[in-house]
């Protein structure tokens, strides 16, 4: 068949009829499958286990320093799960602070703390200024965006590229606006776009020059071992390094956790920063606990040993993950390989696939798939506020379903694409004769 946008008017309303048609056999199959967050089946988790039995008695609690975990202190974490996690940072031990079990409520109580307190470099308390503003490169992740937005915080959408944000954009932005006090970045297997930042984009970011003192980049590498090729991963230089090469060294604060390594909700998060800025934000964290759960730190170093040891453990992952990925791709290149309705990413690593629709036809793709038993991800979540411009980014999350589900749930994405593809295209041509 010729591309969807070359077909004349009265070729689309046959396709649209056909395609009608076929839509509402399947939809009265009555399905039910979930493609919208990125989570690990349970064959993911059965692998983490071993972690339930890393600590069989009370003389197993004791960190490599004499420290009992079973009690209270040690508010930056026990010196091997700093190691741990300083493996997954790409810094040194010393730079880490492990907390609790989600790095996103982390970088939320880390907002939280300069907008109530500023930081050691800023004029006054972010809820003090006038306007406070933030980069959010775009389709990003979702919950980065509550967050600002929980915060009142005004969010600049920043294009992504296939080398990182665009960051001709960024620096111009930053250099030109002291509301401008921070940015979001995943710099590897991005959420949702799979891009991994190139060297130059890192040592951009690194170098940037922003009017505000107090500028503070997040950087979110939440997929830093999630390769779905283990042997060939995408490499992310060292932002740290390229900070300290700069002259920049306080200028971001870096996270990551275990939340999709062992168990999601169960497992371990890490900021590093310099030790300037680590101490800053731990004498904060000092209010609100004083020490986190030790218990389960010690468990997950036990369990990994080291980095090489997590490393390994991901290849199993890579091991359930990649076939799902590859059967939804397969499907999708089936369904609507040049028809001219959509391209999406085929990522290296990571939890989705992003796919763009023609411009207008996600919100009505996301809802025809909804209403025949296959939820995603809400069209527009990916953009700061909900509102993709365009109306055309789907996040595609294959990690929870089985290979046969996932396949199921995108031959139907593919048939909704190309049913709101029509559509559109057809009431393009009405409107076009019409007038």
């Amino acid at each position: 068949m010729s591309q969807y946008p070359e077909l004349t008017a009265a070729q689309l309303k046959e396709e649209s009829g056909r395609l009608k048609k076929e839509y509402k056999a399947i939809a009265a199959k009555g399905m039910k499958l979930d493609l919208s967050r990125g989570k690990p089946d349970h064959t993911q988790l059965e692998i983490s286990n071993g972690l339930l039995n890393a600590l069989t008695d009370t003389a197993a609690i004791f960190a490599e320093d004499g420290t009992d975990c079973g009690n209270y202190g040690m508010l930056e974490g026990i010196p091997e799960a700093r190691r741990l996690m300083a493996g997954m940072l790409d810094v040194n031990p010393d730079e880490v602070f492990v907390g609790g079990n989600s790095s996103l409520n982390m970088m939320h109580d880390c907002l939280g703390i300069a907008y109530l307190h500023g930081l050691p470099s800023s004029p006054a308390p972010w809820c003090k200024l006038p306007r406070v503003k933030w980069l959010c490169p775009a389709p990003g992740y979702d919950r980065h965006f509550m967050v600002t937005e929980h915060y009142g915080i005004e969010m600049i959408m920043v294009p992504m590229t296939p080398t990182g944000p665009d960051m001709d954009l960024v620096e111009e932005l930053v250099a030109a606006d002291s509301a401008i006090k921070g940015m979001w970045c995943i710099p590897k297997y991005s959420n949702p776009t799979g891009v991994t930042y190139s060297p130059e984009t890192v040592r951009r970011l690194a170098a940037l020059r922003p009017a505000a003192p107090d500028f503070l980049i997040f950087w979110d590498n939440a997929y830093a071992v999630h390769d779905l090729h283990p042997d060939e991963p995408d490499e992310l230089i060292s932002l740290t390094d390229c900070l300290r090469e700069a002259g920049n060294p306080n200028m971001a604060l870096l996270f990551t956790s275990t939340s999709k390594v062992t168990f999601p909700g169960s497992g371990i998060a890490a900021m590093a920063a310099s030790k300037e800025n680590l101490s800053y934000f731990l004498r904060h964290f000092s209010f609100q606990t004083i020490s986190y759960d030790k218990l389960n730190q010690l468990r997950h170093a036990r369990f990994f040993g080291d980095i090489g040891g997590m490393r390994r453990h991901m290849r199993s992952h890579a091991g359930f993950l990649a076939p799902k990925f590859q059967v939804v791709l397969d499907t999708l290149q089936k369904q609507l390989g040049g028809l001219g309705v959509a391209e999406w990413n085929t990522p290296r690593g990571g939890y989705f696939i992003s796919l763009n629709t023609l411009e207008g036809c996600a919100k009505r793709t996301v809802e025809l798939c909804k209403a025949a038993g296959v939820t995603l991800t809400p069209a527009g979540a990916t953009f700061p506020y909900g509102a993709d411009p365009l109306d055309r980014n789907i996040r595609i999350a294959p990690t929870y379903a089985t290979p046969e589900d996932a396949r199921t749930a995108a031959e139907l994405l593919g048939l909704c694409i190309k049913l709101a593809s029509a559509e559109k295209l057809l009431g393009r041509c009405v409107r076009s004769r019409a007038s």
